[in-house]
């Protein structure tokens, strides 16, 4: 009997000890670093600010490759190592040196023993070299879009990228225009039928990875009609490419009298599409309403918020999460370390918005999508939250920290970058897996109602009521979405006016911007923006004396007035150049 009962004992022991300890993971930093997560998972900060951090990698040995948003002359990569298991990057080193004028690198994938990473308009590679942190400091260049030289513009530039089991890679070329309208971003433009801009934008381009020196004309079109996917990635469990891509923006700027701003403000959304070869989401003619749920007209095509069209012959997304939340990555979990309620998941990092005032800026979470046969199976989930630092959220610059990259370790981890200050976390499990179920998800369904998640009330939640007329107002309804409401821009793609020489140096400059828009990039206190700047010619000259003289007096901005003189005379001189 005894020996019966010992083998019993030790299997025991075995299984208590696996599913309760989780042998070999380090331990969990007091307060999560400062992230609220279902259950019994736990996050460790490996590093807190290597630079405003894109997308990331994780190599078989644990080994985190970190694609930086700038270029830098020490290097635009961040390689880090854990050599003690403690979970903190003992070793940081960069790597990785390219000019690159517009600043906005995004890639950083594993492929077959090469390391990928992007700027704006180039895909690299460099070959890892078993056992070493740093990989070859021989760089191929894989693909270059010549977007500098492109006539329809550089918006939606960042290069992310996937790889299928068949040996091909993907790469998304974002849209260079907002809805492709025949002057971008002006009121009431209508939308260029047929869109030009779909010939080489818009889509998703399949190329061969070992190939150097590509360019468009070298791959193939995979799928066409996505605006703009920064959140990529091929299921191996059902061996397609999915994406979640970014929604339209300026609904009510460019068409007040069809939508209200809480209607822009929720609208349209960011959609969660599975893509076959050939597939067609509908940009620029369609957008998802995810509150009808349904793909409708764009009002620069005739629609008016309830148009069809023929919006149902267009790939319908697997889910429609509201708008502007940004998903920048998208991962299938394929690990034995989380709960099985996670495998074959989809893990989503929303950055955040920018552009929902007068309502709180939203988004700055991950969320997972729980799948089974290359489907959802169940509702979004709120996986990990507080990245913000804090609830209602005003300025985007509020936030402390937005979440990028994802990325899954050897072991099962998830991995998690933060843009602004450069954190990356470690998420793991550490409790009885068989035990994790609908319990320790209920506190994390309580997130959705907080004010950077839930829908806001049109009324009660909006930000602005009892707002201020003239200059405010005309700031808040056609600037603050960029420049933010305290005047420090996003900290990425639109500059700050606080302290800026061009809004408070030479009127004539200032004024002429407004008159005619910018599309160059600005550098700032030495940060470089490469926002589109449209033109607002179309407001009074009164009212652009009052916008101007609100951005010259506030955010302890210190200049002269202008007058409406002064705008009716630069006006009258561009229409006597002309």
């Amino acid at each position: 009997m005894r020996k019966f009962l010992q083998p019993i004992a030790y299997f025991l022991i075995v299984i208590s000890f696996t599913q309760c300890k989780n042998t070999g993971l380090p331990p969990g930093d007091p307060g999560n670093g400062g992230l609220m997560l279902p259950g019994d998972f736990q996050t460790v900060v490996v590093a807190d600010s290597v630079g405003p951090a894109r997308h990331l990698a994780v190599n078989d040995n644990g080994d985190i490759y970190v694609k930086l948003r700038a270029s830098y002359p020490n290097g635009s990569n961040v390689a880090l190592r854990d050599e003690n298991n403690d979970g903190k990057a003992d070793v940081i080193k960069r790597f990785g040196v390219y000019p690159d004028a517009m600043d906005y690198g995004t890639a950083m994938r594993i492929n077959n023993g090469y390391i990928y990473y992007s700027s704006t308009n180039q895909i690299f590679r460099c070959k890892l070299k078993p056992g070493e942190l740093l990989p070859d400091t021989a760089t191929e260049l894989i693909l270059t879009e010549d977007y500098l030289h492109d006539v329809h513009g550089f918006n939606h530039t960042a290069k992310p990228v996937a790889f299928d089991d068949k040996g091909n890679m993907y790469v998304p070329f974002g849209s260079p225009s907002d809805v492709c309208q025949e002057i971008d971003r002006i009121p009431s433009s209508p939308g260029q039928n047929p869109c030009p801009q779909l010939e080489e934008h818009a889509g998703i381009w399949k190329f061969d990875p070992n190939k150097q020196n590509q360019t468009i004309k070298d791959g193939t079109r995979y799928a066409t009609g996505i605006r703009s996917a920064v959140a990529i990635a091929w299921n191996p469990d059902d061996k397609t490419l999915y994406v979640v891509q970014h929604g339209r923006d300026d609904l009510h700027r460019t068409w007040p009298a069809k939508y209200s701003r809480w209607q822009s403000a929720l609208l349209p959304a960011e959609e969660f599409l599975r893509i076959k070869e050939g597939a067609n989401a509908g940009w620029p003619y369609y957008y998802y309403d995810q509150m009808q749920g349904k793909k409708l007209l764009n009002p620069e095509y005739g629609g008016d918020g309830k148009n069809e069209g023929k919006g149902a012959e267009y790939e319908q997304p697997l889910i429609g999460f509201p708008a502007h939340w940004a998903p920048n990555d998208l991962l299938f979990y394929e690990g034995d370390q989380f709960p099985e309620h996670y495998k074959h998941g989809a893990f989503i990092a929303f950055h955040g918005s920018t552009i929902r005032a007068p309502y709180s800026q939203s988004g700055y979470f991950v969320a997972f999508v729980p799948f089974k046969n290359g489907a959802p199976s169940g509702p979004w989930e709120v996986f990990a939250d507080g990245f913000a630092g804090m609830d209602t959220i005003v300025n985007t610059s509020d936030a402390e920290c937005r979440p990028m990259g994802l990325a899954e370790g050897p072991d099962g981890s998830l991995y998690i970058s933060d843009s602004h200050k450069g954190k990356i976390w470690r998420v793991m499990y550490k409790g009885d897996k068989t035990k994790f179920g609908a319990e320790q998800l209920a506190g994390m369904e309580k997130r959705k109602m907080s004010a950077h998640i839930r829908t806001p009330d049109e009324v009660a939640d909006n930000l602005e009521k009892g707002i201020a007329e003239g200059g405010e107002k005309i700031y808040n309804t056609y600037c603050v979405a960029c420049h933010q409401k305290d005047g420090k821009g996003d900290g990425s793609r639109f500059p700050p006016l606080a302290g800026s020489q061009w809004a408070t140096g030479d009127k004539k400059i200032l004024i002429n911007v407004l008159l005619n828009g910018m599309e160059k990039p600005i550098t700032i206190s030495g940060k470089t923006y490469n926002g589109l700047m449209p033109s607002h010619s179309f407001l009074k000259d009164e009212e652009l004396a009052l916008v101007l003289n609100y951005v010259r007096k506030q955010f302890n901005n210190i200049s002269d007035s202008v007058t409406h003189e002064e705008v009716t005379k630069e006006r009258s001189n561009q229409g006597s150049k002309k």
